[in-house]
């Protein structure tokens, strides 16, 4: 039985910093299950970009364009990543998104330094995030680096769009008082997670590495946030199609307390 309680050293670095590396993994034999899972989604979705398969936990051809697999849906469930999650953001949680972010070897886009909060129909905005590396993540295949303690007061700092081609989202963060400069990577091996804040700054260098980079964000919100689903337009603004419209959400602890509407989108 799985059974893993945050320190209040680490709950405090969450809060303090933005992000967070609990010192626990996922089993081999999960990690193992992950990359056949991986491997699945990859050859059902090839006309699609592996960084760029959105909604992948929903076990069917989704409403944005991707054949997802089960095996993402129970990642979402567990209990390890749950436990953890429930102690940075509360007791009611719901699961709003899940994508899988797999950059290949030697072609690996990049993401722009961003703040999700810049692309998501959340209010008030909030989310943590379970960043969960499925391959080995490091620097030389493009891990995630992030900007320590830019989530504080909860700013949302400037973005322009990002023209360059290859990368994953085309906004980045564009204002003077950020400096990108201190972001710091954060190494992950198989099994291993970090979690983030909505508003910490965050990003990815493009992997020319000879290894493939996989890993899938989950993204957690409390249930006293109401997940908007007029306040953005279905469509490829984001640099991919999103449909928010018609985003399955579930209730996977305590209670709803924003009146979200947790039926759409559910087959």
């Amino acid at each position: 039985m799985y059974q893993h309680q945050l320190s209040q050293s680490e709950i405090r670095q969450y809060h303090e910093e933005g992000y967070l590396i609990p010192q626990i993994a996922l089993e081999k034999s999960e990690i193992e299950e992950l990359k056949l899972a991986v491997e699945r989604v990859l050859e059902t979705n090839s006309g699609i970009r592996p960084e760029q398969l959105v909604s992948v936990h929903i076990d069917r051809l989704n409403d944005e364009g991707v054949r997802g697999d089960r095996t993402f849906f129970e990642l979402a469930n567990h209990p390890l990543i749950l436990d953890c999650v429930e102690k940075l953001i509360g007791p009611n949680i719901i699961l709003w998104g899940c994508q899988l972010l797999c950059k290949p070897s030697a072609d690996g886009m990049e993401v722009p330094m961003h703040q999700d909060g810049n692309y998501w129909p959340i209010r008030p905005l909030a989310t943590c995030t379970a960043w969960v590396a499925i391959d080995e993540s490091k620097i030389e295949n493009g891990c995630m680096k992030v900007v320590p303690g830019s989530h504080k007061e909860s700013v949302s700092f400037q973005h322009s769009k990002d023209q360059r081609e290859k990368l994953v989202l085309n906004q980045m963060v564009d204002d003077d008082r950020v400096d990108l400069g201190k972001s710091l990577p954060l190494e992950l091996d198989p099994g291993s997670f970090s979690l983030h804040d909505v508003h910490l700054i965050h990003g990815s260098s493009p992997n020319i590495s000879g290894k493939r980079r996989a890993g899938v964000a989950i993204r957690y919100m409390p249930a006293t946030s109401h997940f908007n689903r007029e306040l953005i337009e279905t469509g490829k603004d984001s640099g991919y199609l999103v449909n928010f419209s018609e985003r399955p959400l579930w209730l996977l602890r305590g209670e709803d307390k924003a009146g979200n509407d947790l039926e759409i989108g559910h087959s």
